[in-house]
């Protein structure tokens, strides 16, 4: 096997999520970024964040409010999802624009997606100036998800929602299932 390198290096760490982030609020200016530089950073407390480049639309709206929620999308967000990285909120109404209700969120003043299966709804913390893109790390503070994907139990199934992923300029949707946290370590049980 032979590995050939590249004569600059970049990001190569793919794929990663594809999310809309609304920032903004209710009352007042909002918006939909799509962002594919996001992540869990902590998980107590919970903490997660998303890098935007300062030039953006939607990156004074984001200093100023610090807060924001990152909206997974599904299969039928595609289009939105695509449409929301591709233009500018200075002059559309993103929302009007794709047929999508800003809702109420629980804690922050940011609006969520209502036709997104997940809402993650955070503050920022702090925001670290890093080269072409700034990084705002938040706590995030709620977590809302579509009822269709809760089972009787009140289990959420993230497999059935068809979530999306980004990978080099592609959009990917996320597939079967290759295993389960620690399925290589588990001793097969005896008939």
């Amino acid at each position: 096997m032979s590995k050939t390198e590249f004569l600059k290096p970049g990001n190569f760490i793919y794929p990663v999520p594809a999310v809309m982030v609304s920032c903004g609020s209710m009352e007042g200016e909002k918006n939909i970024i799509t962002v594919a530089w996001t992540g869990t950073v902590c998980s107590d407390p919970p903490m997660a964040y998303i890098s935007v480049r300062p030039e953006r639309y939607s990156y004074h709206i984001l200093k100023e409010g610090m807060e924001f929620v990152i909206n997974l999308p599904d299969n039928d967000l595609a289009n939105a999802l695509d449409f929301c990285g591709c233009t500018s909120g200075e002059k559309i109404d993103k929302f009007s624009k794709c047929g999508l209700t800003p809702e109420k969120s629980s804690k922050v003043k940011a609006p969520s997606i209502l036709e997104a299966p997940v809402s993650i709804e955070c503050r920022c913390t702090q925001i670290l100036e890093l080269g072409t893109h700034h990084m705002f790390l938040a706590e995030v503070l709620a977590v809302r998800v579509d009822d269709r994907y809760l089972d009787e139990k009140g289990v959420f199934h993230m497999e059935e929602v068809g979530l999306l992923a980004y990978e080099h300029g592609r959009y990917r949707e996320l597939g079967g299932t290759l295993g389960t946290f620690g399925y290589s370590v588990r001793r097969k049980q005896k008939k």
